[in-house]
C-alpha cells in the first residue's frame, strides 16, 4: 500500500479522507480504541527486560548507528512487539527532552491503541515498514516530529521481535530515514542470529494459495482413525460449517487446523472445494488478496485463510469487509451462505475486524497432547511417502511417542519421510537426534555434532552404555554425564553394563 506523503490539512476533527489508504486506516483505527487528536494513553509499565536478546542486539546497533550520526537531531529507539519503547538513544539534548513531554521515551507503551497513527505502531499493526510524517499522525502532540520504522524479525521463528523506530522533527529532511530505519533492522536480525543459535533465517513467508484434496494426511482414515479428542473437534467443525457459520481452528502452527477444517467439510460436501490461502510478507499482500478473494462468491467453494493473526492491520479490516459483504449477498439468494474458516495462534491474535465474524472457535490440541494420533499419522505419512506399508519397530514405535513434537506434525512429517526413505522396516537408529533429546538450550554446531554422535552410538542394536563409552573414547561417568546435559533419552535401554 502506497504511504508516500500527501500535502494535506487536517483538521482538529481528524478529517483523514486525502490520506493514503494506509495511514487513513490507522486513523480510523485510532478512533476504534477511544482516543482524540488531543488525548494519547502511552502506558507506563515501569521497567524494561534489559536483558533480552532483542535489547541486546539492537542496543549494540543503535550505539553503532548513534556515532554515524554525531549530532543529527534523530532519535534512536527499539521496541518490542507490543510498542513498549527499550531503549532511546540521541545526541540531541533538545529533542530527547520534547520526546520526553510526550512518553516517547524507555518504559512506555507506543502501540496504536496507545498513541495512535505513528510511525512504530503502524509498522507493528501492518507488519511493515513505515514512516509517519507530521500532520499524518493521529494525534496533535506528535505532528512537530516525522518517525520512520521497521519490524525486526525474530532470526529462527520469523515472527516480528520488536521495530526500530527514528525520529526527528518534523521539518527535518526524511527521505532516507525509512531506508535507514530498514537497514538498522536488518542488522539487528542479523546480530540475533549470531548471537543467538546459530540457525538460518527463516525466510519471509511467500504466500500460497491451493486446493485440498480429500487425502490431506489428518483427514479421516478408516483403516487409521484418529483419536477421540481429534474426532470431537471435527464433528464439532463439521456442524457448524454445515450451518453456514464462520470457524476460527486455533492452536499451535503444525497442529492440523487447516487439516481439520478441510477433513469435517468433506464430510459434509465431500464434491467441494477447499481452498487454502496462507498469507505472504506484507509487501506482496495486495497481489496475494486480488488472486484468490474473488473465490469466496463462487458456490461449492470453502474457503480456509491460514494464519489470520500475521495479517496486516489493513488487510485484516479489508477481508472482513469482504466477507461481509459476501455473507450479506449469498444469505439472500440461498438458505446458509458457503462457509469459510480462519486459523491463527490464538482467538485473542485474530484481529478484530476479523473476530467480530467469527461464530465457532475450535481449539486444535497440540500433537504432544494427542499421543494416540502419532502412530496412526506416522503410518500414513511414511505410506503415502513410499506407496506401500512401512513398519516400525517397537522401539521406534516408542520413540515417536515419547516425544513432545514441538513443531507438530508438520515435523512429525518430516521426521518419518526422512526414516521411511532409509528403510521398509523403521527402526530406532534410523529416526534423527532430535527424537532422543529434551535438551532445552541452544546448541553451538560442536555440541550438535557430539550429541548426534552419541544418539547414533546408543541407539545400535544390543548397544550398551560400556560399549558406547568405549567406542565414543570417554568414561561411563563422562557419556552419562552428555546424556543427561542434552537431554537423551532412548525409549527401552536399560543395560548400562
Amino acid at each position: 500500500m502506497d504511504n508516500a506523503h500527501t500535502d494535506v490539512s487536517l483538521t482538529a476533527g481528524g478529517e483523514a479522507a486525502a490520506l493514503p489508504a494506509r495511514l487513513r486506516a490507522s486513523w480510523q483505527r485510532s478512533q476504534t480504541y477511544g482516543l482524540t487528536p488531543e488525548e494519547m494513553r502511552p502506558v507506563f509499565t515501569g521497567s524494561v527486560d534489559t536483558g533480552s536478546l532483542l535489547y541486546e542486539c539492537g542496543h549494540e546497533v543503535l550505539r553503532g548507528l548513534r556515532e554515524t550520526l554525531a549530532n543529527e537531531p534523530v532519535s534512536l529507539m527499539i521496541t518490542d512487539h507490543e510498542g513498549l519503547v527499550l531503549c532511546r538513544l540521541s545526541d540531541d539534548a533538545a529533542i530527547d527532552r520534547s520526546l520526553d513531554r510526550v512518553h516517547l521515551a524507555p518504559g512506555f507503551y507506543f502501540a496504536e491503541s496507545n498513541a495512535g497513527t505513528n510511525g512504530l505502531g503502524l509498522a507493528l499493526a501492518d507488519r511493515a515498514p513505515s514512516l509517519v510524517r507530521a500532520e499524518e499522525h493521529f494525534c496533535t502532540g506528535l505532528r512537530g516530529y516525522t518517525c520512520a520504522a521497521a519490524p525486526v524479525l525474530d532470526p529462527v521463528s520469523g515472527e516480528i521481535a520488536g521495530t526500530v523506530n527514528l525520529t526527528t522533527w518534523s521539518d527535518s529532511s526524511s527521505q532516507l530515514l525509512l531506508a535507514l530505519a530498514q537497514a538498522t533492522a536488518g542488522s539487528t536480525t542479523a546480530l540475533m542470529l549470531a548471537r543467538g543459535s546459530g540457525r538460518r533465517v527463516r525466510p519471509l513467508p511467500r504466500g500460497e494459495v491451493f486446493r485440498v484434496y480429500a487425502d490431506a494426511e489428518q483427514d479421516d482414515d478408516a483403516e487409521h482413525p484418529l483419536s477421540a479428542a481429534w474426532t470431537r473437534r471435527v464433528t464439532t467443525a463439521r456442524t457448524a460449517l454445515a450451518e453456514g457459520r464462520v470457524v476460527a481452528a486455533v492452536g499451535e502452527p503444525g497442529a492440523g487446523r487447516t487439516a481439520l477444517i478441510s477433513a469435517a467439510r468433506r464430510l459434509t460436501a465431500p464434491r467441494e472445494r477447499v481452498l487454502v490461502a496462507r498469507a505472504p510478507a506484507p509487501d506482496a499482500m495486495r497481489a496475494w488478496l486480488t488472486l484468490w478473494t474473488p473465490e469466496l462468491a463462487k458456490d461449492d467453494t470453502c474457503v480456509i485463510v491460514c494464519g489470520v493473526d500475521a495479517l496486516p492491520a489493513w488487510a485484516a479490516a479489508e477481508l472482513a469487509g469482504l466477507f461481509a459483504r459476501v455473507r450479506r449477498t449469498a444469505g439472500g439468494l440461498r438458505p446458509r451462505p458457503q462457509p469459510f474458516a480462519l486459523t491463527a495462534s490464538d482467538y485473542s491474535a485474530i484481529p478484530p475486524e476479523l473476530a467480530a465474524l467469527v461464530d465457532t472457535v475450535i481449539e486444535v490440541p497440540p500433537l504432544r497432547d494427542r499421543p494416540d494420533d502419532v502412530m496412526p499419522l506416522a503410518q500414513h505419512i511414511a505410506r503415502r511417502h513410499r506407496g506401500h506399508e512401512v513398519t516400525f519397530t517397537p522401539a521406534a514405535v516408542r520413540a515417536l511417542t515419547s516425544y513432545a513434537w514441538p513443531e507438530n506434525v508438520r515435523q512429525l512429517r518430516r521426521v518419518v519421510r526422512e526414516a521411511a526413505s532409509r528403510a521398509d522396516v523403521v527402526e530406532a537408529r534410523h529416526l534423527p537426534p532430535e527424537v532422543f533429546t529434551g535438551a532445552r538450550r541452544r546448541l553451538s554446531r560442536l555440541q550438535e555434532l557430539e550429541r548426534d554422535e552419541i544418539v547414533r552410538c546408543l541407539t545400535e542394536p544390543g548397544m550398551t552404555m560400556a560399549r558406547a563409552a568405549a567406542h565414543l573414547g570417554m568414561s561411563r561417568a563422562t557419556l552419562y554425564r552428555r546424556t543427561a546435559r542434552y537431554g537423551i533419552d532412548i525409549p527401552g535401554r536399560v543395560r548400562s553394563s
